[in-house]
């Protein structure tokens, strides 16, 4: 009863509820790693390193939330210096560090690892060997915030999942967080893990080496991979097994982690996957991984396009599409193979062609299962969805954070390929989308950025295509079509904000011919007011004077 209290007793009781709230409130500071975004402007020391590969050992201890162990990082240097640069998330402690196999000084500061040595470093290949340990960061709202998920499956079992596309591989190993550098010779993964459960991981599984209560699962992929796609999922786990024969003739093992209790959905989901991979391969080539698998593994959270091994948790539910089951959750992510995972983009500042394209590609699997209907459908809601708050191409070296939010990177991002369709033609269009999808210049080692794809583009189309893109990428601005009648059924179309010459289709008495517009418009004959891109080929407004 607070009235009785003595003011002796209130002041105690009021003390120590202000330590306790201070407490908690500094150590909820010290878990928030909102702030965190991977890439943005490249550190003159990281610039200096060429990421070969990561070896990563840890073994998680489910029950306290805990992972330890070491991370080796095998680094070319291009020229000497005093300190090599990783990225660490603060809430995990680093105890040692050693290069070349030698004890090196360290020291570990706004969750970032500062290593020097009293000699410095050599030109060329290091070999950096760091132990650490602690809590890793619980994500907040998996995946769009990362960090690790700590979770049960229905049957009680622990089932564990990371993303960590936002904050970076940081948030649980030793790296150079930057998507321009990815690690050219691969990953090695060493996980271990409580008896009974399951790690799924990118490439290939190695091997399963069981020690009394536990058991540690050795992943290898030897392809480029951004350190975001380097996680990997816990859980009670069996694996669905099938193998798919390529565009190219390759067989490819198709592997579904699937938690036990869920395995009657198994079967349906991979004869989806593989008729998602013949559109996909139809569209953008072979699947890029054929050397080691096609793999899906089942999270608690949405899925993510981890290479390899992307994730999946839509319930296992279908919708209907030309009378075939259909998840976009399952195909968008699948398409960030081919459009993230082999097309990589240098900087977030252009993180469009793999979330734009990614997105488009929806709308082409539309068509081939539901004809030219779907894929309008779609493509008129994504553009219903457009935001235009901030152009999609902002700046250069951008962070994730700054390209992401409230940007429309993924509908605008597939309107302005069905624009570009429209403009240059299927003749060409496609065979050129396929080709960013599969000429080595543009694909795994070979990152790429707007000015790239746009280059492409105009090559192939034979003219320049810089203003279209500028005009999508760089501005929020739309089309402004006027339309004036100048006489007795005569009209004039012009387009206010002219910024190239463009193919418009024009309904007028009663057929739409497709004509092309300059700077100085079109003056027609229309027994009624004529219709401007009828069919909405363009992102526009229209006005009549």
């Amino acid at each position: 009863m607070p009235h009785f209290l003595t003011n002796r007793f209130f002041k105690i009781g009021f003390l120590g509820l202000f330590l306790c709230f201070s407490f908690h409130n500094a150590f909820a500071q010290n878990l928030d790693i909102s702030y965190l975004s991977s890439g943005g402007k490249l550190k003159p020391l990281q610039a200096n390193m060429d990421i070969r590969h990561y070896t990563i050992n840890l073994e998680v201890n489910i029950e306290e939330k805990t992972i330890q162990g070491n991370t080796i990082v095998n680094v070319n240097l291009y020229k000497s210096a005093d300190t090599i640069l990783l990225d660490l998330v603060h809430l995990l402690s680093v105890e040692k560090v050693k290069v070349n196999n030698k004890a090196v000084s360290f020291e570990q500061k706004d969750d970032k690892i500062y290593i020097t040595s009293a000699g410095g470093f050599k030109e060329g290949k290091q070999i950096v060997d760091i132990a650490y340990g602690g809590h890793p960061p619980i994500a907040v709202k998996p995946p769009w915030s990362g960090g690790f998920t700590w979770s049960k499956d229905k049957a009680g079992n622990d089932w564990v999942s990371i993303n960590c596309q936002k904050e970076g591989g940081r948030v649980y190993f030793p790296c150079k967080d930057h998507p321009s550098d990815e690690p050219n010779e691969g990953v090695e993964m060493n996980i271990t893990v409580p008896k009974g459960l399951s790690v799924a991981g990118p490439g290939l599984l190695q091997k399963i080496t069981p020690k009394k209560n536990k058991t540690t699962f050795s992943w290898n992929t030897n392809y480029t991979i951004s350190n975001y796609c380097v996680v990997f999922n816990i859980g009670k786990y069996l694996v669905a097994k099938d193998t798919y024969t390529t565009i190219n003739g390759n067989k490819v093992p198709i592997e579904f982690y699937v938690l036990e209790e869920d395995t009657a959905q198994a079967k349906k989901l991979i004869t989806t996957k593989i008729r998602d991979t013949k559109i996909l391969e139809k569209y953008f080539g072979e699947y890029p991984w054929f050397k080691e698998k096609i793999g899906i593994a089942e999270v608690p959270n949405s899925g993510m396009e981890h290479q390899t091994m992307i994730t999946f948790n839509n319930k296992f539910e279908y919708t209907k599409i030309g009378g075939q089951d259909y998840s976009a959750n399952l195909f968008h992510e699948y398409a960030h193979e081919w459009w993230a995972n082999k097309v990589t983009n240098k900087d977030w500042a252009h993180m469009w062609i793999q979330e734009g394209i990614a997105t488009y590609a929806e709308a082409l699997c539309m068509y081939e299962l539901g004809g030219q209907n779907a894929y309008d459908e779609i493509i008129a809601g994504h553009k219903k969805s457009i935001k235009y708050k901030k152009p999609m191409v902002g700046a250069e070296e951008l962070s994730e954070d700054e390209t992401y939010a409230g940007n429309d990177i993924y509908t605008k991002g597939s309107f302005f390929m069905h624009s570009l369709r429209y403009v240059i033609g299927d003749g060409v269009f496609l065979p050129t989308l396929k080709k960013l999808a599969t000429d080595p210049a543009y694909t795994y080692d070979n990152f790429v950025s707007s000015n790239d794809v746009e280059k492409l583009f105009s090559k192939e189309a034979g003219y320049s295509l810089q203003p279209f893109f500028d005009f999508y990428l760089r501005t929020t601005n739309v089309i402004d079509f006027a339309i004036k009648e100048v006489g007795y059924q005569q009209y004039q179309v012009k387009i206010n904000n002219y910024f190239m010459d463009v193919p418009v289709d024009i309904f007028m008495n009663g057929k739409t011919e497709r004509l092309m517009m300059g700077k100085e418009g079109l003056k027609i004959k229309s027994t009624l007011p004529p219709m401007v891109d009828p069919k909405g080929y363009y992102l526009k407004k229209v006005s009549f004077q």
